[in-house]
């Protein structure tokens, strides 16, 4: 029994080595890195770097081989979240299986906290990705990461209220974050709240040179949910003329035109829009929609059948041309 372990023991070792000499790491950038390797076999960092190394290369299950090295022989956020990245490109189950042994290893690591959080969130577990949120804001109520992802997960829950009180929460502490002012910018626009119009007038302001398009848009938007369709289509004309490749205006504004049964001028927009993305499924599907409604069934089913082509998910794309 015992000279049966120690071959095993001893195949695993050669086995070890053998993956050292591999042609791939003696090589080219790596081999450095193997050098230092077999000098300190114990160092994490050198596996670490090689790993990264890799991975930005794209030899990815190499990579993930040596993260992992370098994970059992120091566990640390860093070493954590490349690891998962790695892994998630084998599977979102296999990261997420990973973060939840990490989280227990590095209870203290709120990059691995979110990361696990965005398992859950990925799995439909809203409720467990919430606690780990919430956990985390009562110790730093001021962590965006948390802040923003907690918002997301109440917006997919139907709690827009809440979500929108979270963002707010979120823009108190950064004030000036372009990507969060426009965030909450459009869940006022989308909830028709009035506090949307003082902040659109100060990003317009602040927009000196006049290129971004987003603050017309979320006027468009506050319009459209105040039931002036006049109005909120000369904002999001406006928006276009700030961004002619601003797609989600142009969907806005045929969708306003169709809502207004004026089905040929939202047809030529949505036309307008598959020109800027002539991958977008939803562009066909509202062309379709309005061709349909203009008694021209035969392109609408077409068009119906290409929405669905580009996009599985869309059953109503699917339902229509069946139906037609």
């Amino acid at each position: 029994m015992r000279v049966f372990l120690f071959l095993s023991v001893f195949a695993l070792l050669a086995a070890c080595n053998n993956n050292e000499r591999d042609p791939l790491l003696d090589a080219g950038p790596y081999a450095a890195l193997s050098d230092s390797i077999r000098r300190q076999p114990r160092n994490a960092d050198h596996y670490y770097r090689r790993g990264q190394l890799l991975f930005t290369n794209g030899e990815f299950a190499v990579a993930k081989r040596d993260l992992r090295q370098a994970w059992s022989l120091q566990p640390r956020e860093d070493i954590g979240l490349s690891l998962a990245t790695a892994l998630r490109r084998e599977s979102d189950d296999s990261a997420f299986v990973f973060l939840q042994k990490a989280r227990e290893e590095l209870p203290e690591s709120l990059a691995l906290a979110i990361g696990l959080a965005r398992g859950y969130q990925q799995k439909g577990q809203a409720p467990a990705a919430l606690e780990i949120c919430d956990n985390i804001l009562k110790v730093l109520p001021n962590q965006l990461d948390a802040l923003l992802l907690k918002a997301d997960l109440l917006e997919e829950t139907g709690r827009d209220n809440e979500a929108l009180q979270t963002l707010e929460q979120a823009y108190s502490y950064a004030p000036f974050d372009v990507e969060l002012v426009h965030r909450v910018g459009f869940a006022y626009a989308m909830a028709g709240n009035d506090r949307v119009l003082p902040l659109i007038d100060s990003l317009i302001q602040l927009d000196k040179e006049g290129l971004h398009a987003e603050p017309y848009y979320f006027r468009g938007l506050y319009y459209e949910k105040k039931g002036n369709n006049i109005e909120a289509i000369r904002w999001l004309d406006e928006a276009v003329r700030h961004d002619y490749n601003f797609l989600d205006a142009h969907m806005e504004k045929g969708q306003i035109l169709y809502g207004m049964k004026r089905y040929n001028d939202a047809l030529q927009t949505f036309q307008l829009a598959l020109t800027i993305t002539p991958t977008f499924a939803d562009g066909y599907y509202w062309v379709a929609r309005c061709l349909e409604a203009m008694g021209n069934k035969d392109d609408a089913r077409t068009n119906y059948q290409r929405a669905y082509g580009l996009d599985k998910t869309n059953n109503d794309a699917k339902a229509a041309a069946e139906r037609l």
